[in-house]
């Protein structure tokens, strides 16, 4: 097989790799001091010029920026280049109507794309394989990210999408599948109709890449022994590019992050304080050689740990565990980002009250959401209108704002029991993540 990269800078040696890092950090710095006036006026808000920065050990001067700060600068206000150098944009789902829309040059496509390949090749692919890729298309990055890679790799590439499961499993059956890539929970699904449909033995996967929602050890050993696969896990961000940051190699222990393209580092989450290696913390990303949207000391929100412990599989590139929580109050359900705050502005959008529980769960390998919520007394008491009707209604408002259908049952004014301290409004039975 012929690589479409150069397999050494994923083994480079550290004190290579740390230097190649410093290098294109202070190139980095100074580019998007010159091109983006927000980070210009929070460096100069702190005190820092771009000539300040001479490595990676100076990357601490550097401020945060936040998901609040992305939203606050919708569209452009994070863009380094001309919109007639961008060719694409990628978004999250949105949060109380406000998107983080993220732009690509061509350029950072090929990047991003061929940290996907990475990722199709740690799991064992080639161009010998057949890459079945249901992730979801359009917007979110996942299906264009995995596809890419996929093209990288020489791979024939099945464009699948999410849904259609009929068509999935003819495809899957008929062209020969090899690498699976989709959701955890909808490989999961897909298992269970592979055995439904009596097809175990005509399938010919060898290999699943699966991101986008949390998932447990316990769920990638069923989805390995349901479809006799290696399941391997891997993480990314829109803001940052999509999957592919990091990526799982056949050890399994930990993802390995592109270091060529992003510096991680771990911060105690209420004090910012950068921990030593094999803390426990919140995870932060600086791109350094995004071109169109490039992030400096992203706050992710997400808790984890780092690890440079030598992998058997000859990879340098440092390696995160998965994340084992939230610093902030956002989930992940079905794979799409939900947080309180969206389903409390449509409750009192529709004049309900903020008493609510809301309650995930996870059946078999699926998630549920549903949310129960306290009626005022007008409400109550008004008969043209029945609890059904409330209840539909309600259904549709949430799913407008989250994207996905979220369980309602309304109930009677004052019977959600109140607490005396802070009210604890997010029930999540699922576990998902462990320490």
């Amino acid at each position: 097989m012929k690589h479409y990269y150069q397999p050494e800078i994923e083994t480079m040696p550290v004190d290579q790799l740390k230097a190649l890092q410093s290098e294109r950090l202070v190139k980095q710095v100074k580019y998007v001091y010159d091109n983006v006036a927000f980070y210009r006026d929070r460096m100069d808000a702190a005190g820092v010029k771009p000539e300040d920065i001479h490595g990676v050990e100076d990357l601490h001067k550097l401020p945060f920026i936040t998901k609040d700060d992305l939203r606050d600068q919708y569209p452009y206000g994070l863009l380094a280049r001309p919109l007639s150098e961008c060719v694409r944009i990628q978004s999250t789902s949105g949060t109380t109507g406000r998107r983080v829309v993220a732009f690509y040059t061509q350029n950072d496509i090929d990047l991003w794309e061929e940290c996907c390949a990475r990722a199709i090749v740690a799991a064992g692919g080639s161009n010998e394989d057949v890459c079945h890729v249901c992730y979801g298309y359009g917007l979110f990055t996942g299906g264009p990210g995995l596809n890419g890679g996929s093209h990288k790799v020489g791979c024939l590439t099945l464009p699948m999408s999410s849904g259609n499961t009929e068509r999935q499993l003819q495809f899957m059956t008929d062209l020969g599948s090899t690498i699976l890539c989709c959701t955890p929970s909808y490989a999961a699904y897909l298992a269970e109709s592979v055995e439904e449909h009596g097809l175990r033995d005509q399938i010919k996967l060898k290999a699943g890449i699966f991101g986008a929602e949390a998932w447990t050890e316990e769920m990638r050993h069923d989805i390995e022994q349901s479809l006799g696969i290696k399941a391997y896990d891997i993480y990314g961000l829109t803001e940052i590019s999509g999957p592919g940051v990091s990526f799982e190699c056949e050890e399994q222990q930990g993802m390995h992050i592109n270091e060529d393209h992003f510096i991680a580092e771990i911060i105690d989450p209420k004090t910012g304080e950068v921990l030593p290696e094999g803390e426990r913390g919140e995870l932060v990303f600086t791109c350094i050689t995004k071109e169109a949207f490039p992030l400096m000391r992203y706050r992710t929100r997400d808790i984890c740990i780092l690890s440079r412990k030598k992998c058997s599989c000859g990879r340098t590139h440092i390696r995160m565990t998965k994340p084992l929580g939230r610093s902030d109050d956002m989930m992940v359900v079905k794979g799409v980002n939900v947080f309180p705050s969206q389903i409390e502005t449509v409750l009192l959008n529709e004049g309900y009250p903020a008493n609510y529980e809301l309650i995930v769960d996870r059946v078999g390998h699926s998630d549920t959401i549903d949310v129960k919520v306290e009626m005022s007394q007008e409400m109550f008491d008004d008969l043209k209108t029945t609890t059904a009707e409330r209840e539909k209604k309600l259904i549709a408002s949430l799913k407008s704002m989250l994207g996905i259908t979220v369980g309602v049952k309304l109930v009677a004014p004052k019977t959600i029991a109140r607490s005396e301290g802070k009210a604890v409004r997010v029930i999540d039975k699922r576990n998902l993540y462990q320490s």
